[in-house]
């Protein structure tokens, strides 16, 4: 079954036992890189001072460096860092994520650093094929939906109205403590701590002073098997945060997501929330998405993704601003680590309190994705 989950709950287990003497390190590394053309179409009725449509391209890119060492006694301890390729991605040296973990078998798994919670990793969405992500920020690379890129969106990374995958007020690969449970049938849980929202991989901040969230613990619980020709994949998370913001609330997450394989079909969503804490539930967000896939005879994957988002009470006048995204997509497998994709996308956002704030478009795009 050829599907991909931007997050499962495959969690690597090991071993406590007496110490020992180490093993030689595995220094190992890989990455990926992602090259999008495509052909956009935008229109709608917010004024823009720039021309969106033409030939649009969008680059990702990440190299990884995963050494580890398994000690006698069953223990690893591994490091992972990961360099952006574009944008200086991960701040001024261009590093996005770096943490230690230590696993073993009956212990489980525990990371310690810059990293995301749980929650984040352990969440399920909709199947999908290509790269083309709706379920993602991306999207506004080829649409300007975001107010950022001339659109009406606040687009808040990390959080329910454009996402999946959420956290805390957003809260993104900030210092702090997650472990795993080892799988128990393919029952796994996660919970993570981190002092506030602000620093990262790097400007880690111990201090306060930068937070508007402090005290950020996550929880999440995922489930995966499979019965034959059939998979199951379940998640749900939660987490909270205490605001240190006069006049804004606490603020928490939480969401569920499922996916179901059923020999080459996998069919499978989300719900999620975002509560960010301001008065009258301004600023709060939330999203469902549906998918499924199909593994044809061949090299062939294809699929259909939906994703619908909602900012309640952000717009102009306390009105709503929705975001609704639809993508086809076809991926063939060209060989080890590469995969060229075909996709058709159609997003459209509009804040409801005012004329004139709707933008929409059309994607005609193909990428090749390699991985190593």
């Amino acid at each position: 079954m050829k599907k991909h989950l931007l997050c499962t709950s495959a969690i690597i287990g090991c071993a406590m036992a007496a110490p020992a003497t180490a093993q030689e390190w595995d220094l190992s590394w890989g990455g990926y890189m992602t090259q999008h053309i495509a052909f956009a179409d935008v229109s709608g009725t917010l004024v823009t001072t720039s021309d969106n449509d033409g030939i649009v391209f969008l680059a990702s890119s990440e190299i990884i460096f995963t050494p580890s060492v398994t000690l006698d006694n069953g223990l690893t301890f591994g490091v992972n860092i990961q360099m952006e390729g574009e944008n200086n991605g991960g701040g001024a040296i261009g590093i996005d994520e770096t943490y230690m973990s230590i696993s073993g078998d009956a212990f489980g798994k525990l990371d310690i650093g810059s990293e995301n919670s749980a929650g984040y990793k352990m969440q399920v969405a909709a199947p999908s094929v290509t790269s083309a992500y709706i379920n993602s920020p991306s999207i506004s690379a080829f649409i300007p939906l975001s107010a950022s890129a001339g659109g009406t969106l606040p687009w808040n990374f990390r959080q329910a109205g454009v996402s999946a995958y959420t956290e805390v007020a957003g809260n993104n690969d900030v210092n702090r403590l997650t472990y795993y449970t080892p799988s128990l049938n393919g029952l796994t849980l996660g919970v993570s701590y981190a002092r506030n929202n602000a620093g990262n991989a790097v400007t880690a901040a111990n201090a306060n002073g930068a937070a508007t969230v402090e005290d950020i613990f996550d929880i999440g619980v995922a489930y995966s098997q499979t019965f034959g020709t059939t998979s199951v994949d379940l998640s749900a998370r939660y987490g909270s945060g205490d605001s240190s913001v006069v006049g804004v609330s606490d603020q928490d997450t939480w969401a569920l997501g499922a996916s179901f394989g059923f020999g080459d079909f996998a069919v499978g969503g989300h719900y999620a929330e975002n509560d960010n804490g301001v008065a009258a539930g301004v600023g709060d967000q939330s999203s469902w998405g549906l998918g499924a896939t199909y593994d044809m005879a061949g090299p062939w994957a294809l699929e259909v993704v939906t994703f619908f988002g909602e900012y309640n009470n952000t717009g102009t006048n306390a009105a709503d601003e929705e975001y609704n995204a639809y993508r086809i997509g076809a991926s063939r497998d060209l060989g080890p680590g590469v995969d060229w994709d075909i996709y058709a996308v159609y997003a459209e956002a509009d804040d409801k309190g005012l004329a004139g704030t709707e933008v929409k478009g059309t994607v005609i795009g193909t990428a090749i994705n390699l991985s190593f």
